[in-house]
């Protein structure tokens, strides 16, 4: 799949995806609008199914709404509190460590870049980059699982990580589809192009993709 190829397909798929349920960090995002909520719920979210990490953030920012309430809190009570999120454990930790560096460093406030951004505990790339655009309106790709998954799966990349996708991509996506290109692929790959037997059958865009690895689909 060339890049002209993919602009069509985005376009397609920006109009299809808004029929199913957004992932839950863009809905913190249009909620909030707040570059800590966004940081904090994108945390939980890692390998965390969004009904879970949707519950967990709201039971969390009921008690914590920014990072000096993090620090009243517990590391057990922020357990408590996000359980049965994955990892619960090194989340809450990470969530105490983060909220202390935001206070220590960067005076409570969410940094703006991706490098500092990077230097909180438990941030890579893919939180990093969701802060940057859901939080901070800048531009940035975000590379998840799906998002790695569907861009090898369509031929538009062939890598072999989530971080060398996030490469390639930047190198050849038009900046145009930056910051829409993580929304439309995620909420895709959850509903319709799934890791295991995707809904190719459902597939606006099938006549364009190349279904590199796929060997099974309904």
């Amino acid at each position: 799949m060339n890049t002209e190829t993919i602009v069509k397909v985005l376009k397609i798929l920006k109009k299809e995806y808004k029929k199913h349920k957004y992932p839950i960090v863009t809905e913190v995002a249009e909620q909030t609008r707040d570059p800590f909520k966004i940081l904090i719920s994108t945390v939980l979210s890692l390998r965390t199914k969004d009904a879970v990490t949707r519950e967990a953030s709201k039971k969390l920012f009921e008690r914590a709404k920014k990072p000096e309430d993090v620090l009243n809190l517990s590391e057990r009570e922020i357990q408590q509190l996000i359980f049965p999120v994955g990892f619960y454990r090194t989340k809450a930790k990470n969530i105490k460590k983060i909220s202390k560096a935001l206070i220590d460093r960067f005076d409570g406030k969410v940094p703006d870049n991706i490098e500092e951004l990077l230097s909180l505990p438990g941030v890579g790339r893919k939180t990093a980059n969701l802060v940057i655009t859901l939080g901070f309106d800048k531009m940035g790709i975000c590379v998840d699982t799906h998002v790695h998954r569907i861009s090898n799966r369509f031929g538009y990349v062939k890598t072999k990580t989530p971080e060398r996708t996030e490469i390639e991509l930047r190198k050849k996506l038009p900046r145009k589809w930056w910051k829409e290109y993580n929304d439309i692929l995620v909420t895709w790959g959850q509903n319709v192009c799934t890791p295991i037997s995707p809904k190719c059958s459902h597939c606006p865009v099938y006549k364009y993709c190349e279904r590199v690895g796929v060997k099974n689909h309904r």
